[in-house]
């Protein structure tokens, strides 16, 4: 069964509002087999005082784009990616704000092997791939790298942290009115080569999310598939647990789920994570991401 926290009170006025647009991983699988978890590839849309932010622009990010055409009014939105991999930026040309003249973008994304964000994004709209050029987009789009960096605006904080996945990629740490929303959804937390990264790893990444109120973090295999999948840059459910305790975060959320995971399989595999939860001693909620499903994090009290 799919959950999502309450909705606090007026009192107690929320400072991150964040829903998933995509969760699953690598390709689309949409299907009565899919429905309840979703079938898009990742999109998270985050609320943070005043400010509208994506991550990840993935199939997800269509249905996105819809809503907030619809809306009376909008600011300035802010798209962080968090890699180039396809399933992260197939959506992107199907944005409806980017063929709004009156939409402000702001796109930031990891350095590729000294290729420009920009360039990243027009490549995937070229005559070869799309039917639309990149010259067709009219929204007002300002490209910035960001790579282990910060992005802050009155009050809200964006962190970066490179994680271990194939290319430059990174996870990202939301903060806003003293709460906090961790999202990695590529990251092989055990095994691969990653030398790069250097030593102590696990530390950093689990000081990066340490008290966090939501951990979002990839957990695209069982134990069992991990034996045939080492070094494609995806961790297991027990991995993505073992982050969570150590981190000590209020909610854990699997994401990047595998393309042929059903709901029903899902809906198995988090009644068992729970279990080991339990045993473990981790007292935060342990679910898995679905599309739709509104997370509100209320303000932290004095």
């Amino acid at each position: 069964m799919t959950e999502s926290a309450p909705v606090p009170s007026a009192a107690a006025a929320p400072s991150l509002v964040a829903r998933c647009w995509g969760t699953r991983g690598s390709i689309p699988s949409p299907g009565p087999l899919t429905a309840r978890y979703g079938g898009n590839t990742p999109c998270l849309e985050v609320r943070a005082g005043g400010h509208h932010l994506v991550f990840d622009a993935g199939t997800g990010i269509r249905a996105l784009g819809e809503k907030l055409v619809s809306e009376p009014s909008r600011g300035p939105l802010v798209v962080f990616l968090t890699h180039f991999h396809w399933d992260h930026i197939q959506g992107f040309p199907f944005f409806r704000p980017l063929y709004d003249p009156e939409a402000c973008i702001e796109i930031l994304g990891p350095t590729q092997m000294g290729v420009d964000v920009q360039t990243l994004f027009a490549g995937q709209m070229g005559p070869i791939y799309f039917p639309i050029p990149f010259e067709a987009l009219a929204a007002t789009k300002q490209f910035e790298h960001l790579d282990e960096d910060t992005w802050e605006r009155d009050g809200v904080r964006v962190r970066a942290m490179r994680v271990r996945h194939p290319s430059y990629t990174l996870g990202y740490r939301v903060e806003a009115g003293g709460r906090a929303l961790v999202f990695v959804p590529d990251n092989e937390l055990v095994g691969g080569d990653y030398e790069e990264l250097g030593e102590g790893f696990a530390d950093r990444l689990a000081d990066f999310a340490a008290g966090a109120d939501v951990l979002i973090h990839d957990s695209m295999f069982t134990e069992a598939e991990y034996a045939a999948h080492q070094g494609w840059g995806h961790s297991t459910f027990d991995q993505a647990l073992a982050l969570a305790h150590a981190a000590d975060v209020g909610t854990l959320l699997f994401y990047h789920h595998a393309p042929q995971r059903t709901d029903d399989q899902l809906d198995a595999i988090v009644a068992e994570m729970r279990a080991r939860a339990d045993a473990l001693g981790f007292a935060g909620r342990v679910a898995a991401a679905a599309e739709g499903a509104d997370l509100v994090i209320p303000e932290a009290r004095p």
